[in-house]
């Protein structure tokens, strides 16, 4: 069983990176929603949950972790890791390496939390991979609220990424990062304002690739049957459920975990 944590849906974008690659492995999910956004807290406080959320998967007996948000991945991951040096642990974070290599004009945009967008980690990333390129570093401040919310098009979604996506930055760039894990959900939306010749990346898919990675080489990979998907929330609210269905966009059921 593979662990994945976020701090609230957000992560099950990369959810579903994972299952759609990997069918036959089943999963626990977890959002902190109890302590939700992440993007407004401190470091100490980030750790902590995130140590608190991986402590509830390894009683579930996963065999891997993803830390499924940016946010908790800039914020400690080597922390998590030598916390808990017996379970594989992958991180999330942009991908501004990537993005780099597929920008011609050594121009993109790179849209995060305002916690991940003025990180150290991030920073780094960018001076290692994009030194010399133009990088419109650009925390989001209100996305992952419309997101938790499952509005995910319409008016609100549009007025609010104009804000960020604004026809200056949109006419100097051909590539753009998406550095919070519930950015994939507004990716149709994002399309819509700055059209297909501008590439929108997410990490989705690089950690799946991943996870299968690790799970083969420590010869824990599922090989048959079909994998079953539990959902937890750490706030007992009665829209959990319709939230996730709806951003999945098949019926699942999120139980309550008292973290």
């Amino acid at each position: 069983m593979i662990g994945i944590l976020d701090s609230g849906f957000g992560g099950l974008s990369v959810y579903q990176s994972i299952t759609a690659l990997l069918p036959h492995e089943s999963t626990v999910y977890i959002g902190d929603h109890a302590f939700l956004p992440y993007g407004e807290k401190s470091v100490h406080v980030i750790q902590e949950r995130i140590l608190a959320l991986i402590r509830f998967l390894i009683r579930k007996n996963v065999k891997l972790i993803v830390i499924a948000c940016n946010t908790g991945t800039v914020a400690g991951i080597e922390l998590y890791r030598t916390t808990f040096p017996y379970v594989p642990i992958v991180g999330v974070v942009p991908v501004i390496k990537t993005a780099a290599a597929l920008s011609k004009r050594k121009r993109f945009a790179v849209l995060s939390t305002k916690f991940t967008a003025t990180s150290a980690y991030q920073k780094h990333l960018i001076a290692e991979f994009a030194n010399g390129y133009i990088v419109h570093n650009l925390g989001c401040p209100n996305l992952v609220s419309l997101v938790e919310h499952a509005v995910v098009s319409g008016p609100e979604v549009e007025k609010k990424l104009r804000r960020i996506l604004t026809p200056e930055i949109i006419r100097n760039i051909d590539v753009i990062a998406l550095g919070c894990t519930h950015y994939p959900f507004l990716t149709a939306a994002i399309r819509a304002i700055v059209g297909n010749t501008i590439a929108v990346l997410d990490s989705g898919g690089a950690v799946a690739r991943q996870v299968r990675c690790i799970l083969e080489h420590n010869h824990i990979l599922a090989t048959g049957g079909r994998g079953n998907h539990a959902f937890y929330s750490t706030r007992k609210w009665s829209g959990a459920s319709r939230i996730a269905s709806k951003l999945l966009r098949k019926t699942v059921r999120v139980r309550y975990a008292a973290i």
